[in-house]
């Protein structure tokens, strides 16, 4: 079944993703899903490197809307959300309330079934029920991070089109509000509706700014917003979401930015709402338990892994503050009782290594989910011993994906936790294939290919990056190189785009990373391939068109620690192999990133040429 459009002028790239994909496949012969072992059901077929996830627990075609309606009736007078720095609590009922009022507040806009709304806020209480208002009506939300620059915002607001914008007047990010109105001056000027038009936003028609205080004449506050609801507007609303289709778009995440401009990925209810509710279930998460979201809501993490994990299963939300902070977190846990604890690897780091972590009781602590990045093995087995996250689970994922792929079950090894990013979540296909697109065996290195109910729609109105992203039977491509082994495990090695050819040999930087990190001196590293160097006092090195590439690598240290470029290369020369030796090495503050936190090889990397070229022109 495929989704209508999601407005008449939208000429939008989708994929129907469930074509080819069996979400009813029975188990083996002799089996069934009752007496089969997930265990064994998870495995590979044969000896080729093909997993298939369990099909016991049905997919649910319902939206968000239908999702927390029915949490509302089961749970109504609990509590969904704790705002532990406001020290607000609120119950599901309330949640659903005024999540009804946003949604007929923005029919009192005029806006309808498709429409997009940027929201763009630190965590807090109006960024749920904006997410639930716009899914109630049909409109899609958006997410945009405070980081992003002027032009971030600009390109983001005009590549979806967005009608709407739900805007901080700032965060810890900066001056939301002020920068806006550098994109846009005619926001100040007078008029008798705060309605804006603006030559470099053309698609904003209205701001809507959180929080009290003045506000340019043509944007209004929230509070104000609100008063365009109708009773009206609240009668329609049952109508209008019993006639939306699960498989509509509900959220708009921009992704990338790493080695271009950033892509919008659009989600379906059916996808996020499902992949929820498979978390949920290998962390083994229930009504009783209590979330804490410390990462921000933009991000699939926050949204789909805390929000909708917590929608589907009737848990509490406990939301420390509107941006992390390691005490305020901390100080969540310990007084909520909180069960659950997402985090990207740096979130968990900051806590581990907070001096006053000891005076805090995290005991209540059970489970979770790090994602997000590469977990070193120490901080996993610290997070367990000094968190009390005894079933801490790893998760693959990618905005594209829904997020979550595969996942460790909370009673898996910890070395496997470690090693792996567990197996594959229910009713979802992987393959990993080689450059031919054929199959790899079981333990070989290929690209991991995904299919099933999860998978994006496609790249907003990106119909060729869309087209790059599948093959014509539906599968996407990840981009990341991974092996799956006789029970289904999966690692994942690095990206297919970031390998260097070294010599006759392929060579996957984040081993080299990984090799790296481990000198103590280093705090992190990032490794990319640069075009090899001309040797000096050679008349005989090859020409630069016939040059191989070497590995440069850039290198924080740790706070105090002084280092050479030398005794990096002897620690990898003893630590590891000889392809794994750094050929340039840097030594820098930071690293050049995305709004999001990812770093920019590509940059890193046109840095270091530039260099090299002049260092190159200078001793020729």
């Amino acid at each position: 079944m495929s989704a209508p459009p999601l407005d008449r002028n939208t000429t939008f790239a989708v994929q129907v993703l469930t074509n080819g994909f069996n979400v009813s496949t029975p188990a083996k012969p002799g089996a069934t899903a009752a007496s089969a072992d997930p265990a064994v059901l998870r495995r590979p077929q044969g000896n080729l490197s093909y997993v298939s996830g369990v099909t016991d627990d049905p997919l649910r075609f319902v939206t968000l809307s239908q999702a927390l309606d029915e949490t509302v009736a089961a749970h109504g007078t609990r509590a969904a959300a704790i705002f532990s720095s406001e020290r607000e609590v609120m119950s599901w009922k309330e949640l659903q309330r005024q999540s009804d009022d946003v949604a007929a507040a923005l029919l009192g806009l005029g806006l309808q079934r498709g429409d997009r709304i940027g929201m763009c806020s630190a965590n807090r209480r109006e960024w749920l029920l904006a997410q639930f208002g716009a899914a109630r009506i049909g409109a899609v939300l958006v997410n945009l991070n405070p980081a992003y620059r002027s032009t971030e915002l600009e390109f983001a607001l005009n590549k979806v089109r967005c009608r709407v914008l739900i805007l901080a007047r700032s965060t810890a990010a900066g001056n939301h509000l002020g920068m806006l109105r550098v994109l846009a001056p005619e926001l100040d000027q007078p008029g008798a509706k705060p309605v804006l038009e603006s030559r470099r936003l053309p698609h904003l028609r209205h701001v809507i700014v959180l929080g009290e205080g003045l506000v340019p004449a043509r944007a209004e506050r929230f509070s104000d917003f609100l008063r365009r609801g109708s009773a009206n507007g609240k009668r329609r609303l049952a109508a209008l979401a019993a006639a939306l289709d699960p498989d509509d778009a509900v959220s708009l995440q921009f992704t990338g930015g790493t080695t271009g401009a950033p892509k919008a990925v659009a989600l379906s209810h059916f996808s996020i709402v499902n992949n929820a509710r498979f978390a949920a279930r290998a962390m083994q998460v229930g009504e009783g338990d209590k979330l804490c979201i410390a990462g921000p809501l933009h991000q699939s993490l926050g949204l789909v892994l805390g929000v909708l994990t917590c929608v589907t299963t009737g848990a509490t939300m406990v939301f420390p503050g509107p941006d992390f902070d390691p005490l305020r977190t901390l100080d969540a846990v310990s007084r909520h009782r909180c069960t659950v604890l997402h985090g990207g690897p740096a979130l968990f780091q900051a806590l581990l290594d907070h001096p006053e972590l000891p005076e805090y009781d995290t005991s209540s602590l059970r489970t979770g989910i790090v994602a997000g990045a590469p977990c070193p093995a120490d901080m996993l087995e610290r997070a367990v011993q000094l968190l009390c996250l005894d079933e801490l689970t790893v998760v693959y994922g990618m905005t594209e994906a829904g997020p979550v792929t595969f996942q460790t079950d909370v009673d898996d090894p910890l070395e496997l936790r470690v090693a792996t990013v567990g197996r594959v979540h229910p009713n979802i296909e992987v393959k990993i294939v080689d450059p031919d697109d054929r199959i790899v065996p079981v333990g070989r290195l290929g690209e991991l290919c995904v299919r099933g109910y999860s998978v994006m729609r496609g790249y907003w109105e990106d119909a060729k990056r869309t087209r790059d992203a599948f093959d014509e039977t539906g599968w996407m491509r990840t981009g990341d190189l991974a092996t799956l082994d006789a029970d289904g495990y999966c690692r994942i090695v690095g990206r297919v785009r970031d390998r260097v050819l070294r010599g006759n040999r392929l060579v996957c930087p984040e081993a080299v990373e990984a090799l790296i990190r481990r000198h103590p001196k280093v705090q992190d590293a990032q490794v990319f391939g640069v075009p090899e160097v001309k040797p000096e006092g050679r008349s005989d090195a090859k020409p630069e068109g016939n040059r191989g590439e070497d590995l440069c690598a850039w290198i924080v240290l740790a706070p105090g620690a002084a280092a050479s470029a030398e005794e990096i290369r002897a620690f990898c020369r003893a630590k590891g192999e000889a392809e794994q030796v750094p050929g340039p090495v840097r030594f820098v503050a930071a690293f050049p990133v995305t709004a999001s936190g990812k770093a920019q090889k590509f940059a890193m990397r046109a840095s270091m040429v530039r260099e090299m070229k002049a260092r190159e022109i200078k001793t020729a």
